[in-house]
């Protein structure tokens, strides 16, 4: 029985949801709550175990589970993201550049124990692991991609996430009349709906003075967590009629 879900729009908008989510959420607890990246890698790092753990016990697809364990990545992979490139200085560029190495390695990895990285058919539990530790990561290099463009590379918020925005169009474009490989096309897709969450998420958050709107990380979080909820009922809805 297959675990994971298949690939359409409903897909994508609840990503995108949730790696915004996952930005403001991260912030919220981190620097709003004055919880620091240690402290908030851990209770989400503990979050991302307990559910993951649920979701491979189903073994099958389920939406309730299957989104709050996504979240918790993109939660703790925001806090991971920003310990590594502030709190251990290593800086946006190469942190990404890290986290790109790694991915790349999971990805070698999975595909040379189970012989595919399809993202859209899993049925065995070692799979699945390496499904979701390479979720992990890509939701960790996404935000440190979006702040290397926004910051390091000095577009702002709104310019980068315009810019992501027409990126993302274009692999849409390539995935409809092209021949390229989709599994490709998923990754490039799904590493970058996370800096567009994350410097969407920095433009509602920061401070005017910072380039952003100031609406603050509590509101957000609660926006788009409302938002999150309505769009995975929604898909349990679409569950129940297959």
């Amino acid at each position: 029985m297959n675990r994971v879900p298949h690939i359409l729009l409903l897909y994508w908008i609840i990503k995108i949801a949730s790696t915004t989510l996952g930005e403001t959420g991260a912030d919220m607890f981190s620097m709003t709550y004055c919880l620091g990246y240690g402290s908030t890698i851990v209770l989400f790092m503990g979050l991302f175990a307990l559910f993951l753990f649920i979701k491979l016990s189903i073994k099958r697809y389920e939406p309730i589970s299957y989104w709050l364990t996504f979240t918790a990545t993109a939660i703790v992979g925001t806090a991971i993201s920003d310990y590594i490139d502030r709190t251990l200085e290593f800086g946006y560029a190469i942190g990404s550049a890290l986290l790109v190495s790694i991915l790349l390695l999971t990805l070698w990895a999975w595909y040379k124990h189970e012989k595919s990285i399809n993202v859209e058919y899993i049925t065995n539990t070692t799979s699945e692991i390496y499904y979701w530790l390479a979720f992990l990561i890509a939701n960790t290099l996404g935000t440190a991609a979006g702040d290397f463009l926004a910051d390091d590379l000095g577009f702002g918020f709104a310019q980068s996430a315009v810019m992501i925005s027409g990126v993302l169009m274009f692999l849409a474009i390539l995935n409809f009349y092209t021949k390229v490989s989709k599994t490709l096309l998923f990754w490039l897709a799904f590493v970058l709906t996370r800096p567009f969450g994350a410097t969407f998420g920095d433009l509602l958050t920061k401070t005017h003075e910072h380039g952003g709107l100031d609406l603050g990380t509590v509101g957000s979080s609660l926006f788009f967590g409302v938002v999150l909820i309505l769009a995975v009922i929604k898909e349990v809805r679409i569950e129940k009629t297959r």
